[in-house]
């Protein structure tokens, strides 16, 4: 899927798609982002790897966006502030590619359940 696809596939989720779905699902689909952000990185390809993270943080924003309930919302936020971190600053919480690929992989699982 191309980079336009994916814009047009992002304005269709924030118009009400993602707001329906739960937030498991919201999860596994940005951490699916967050994996190919890290397997670019990986591979030396910094050009995919930016654009791959930029699509999980406009992802995370639309939750951010459409959640109420406080507690989600303040882990939404520390997610958000972790992933910065680890991404574009000095990865002051001592995140690891492990520990991200861990954290989304358990809301992949869950999402995977919610279909069966």
């Amino acid at each position: 899927m191309g980079f336009q696809a994916m814009n047009v596939r992002h304005q269709e989720l924030a118009q009400g798609r993602w707001v329906r779905m739960p937030l498991a699902e919201q999860l596994a689909n940005i951490g699916s982002e967050v994996s190919r952000s890290l397997n670019w990185r990986r591979k030396g390809n910094n050009e995919y790897a930016e654009k791959a993270m930029v699509r999980a943080l406009k992802l995370l924003d639309l939750s951010l966006e459409s959640t109420k309930a406080f507690p989600t919302l303040k882990e939404l936020a520390r997610l958000r502030e972790a992933l910065v971190d680890y991404f574009y600053g000095a990865n002051e919480f001592g995140s690891s590619e492990t520990l991200w690929r861990k954290y989304f992989d358990y809301f992949a699982y869950l999402a995977r359940q919610g279909r069966d």
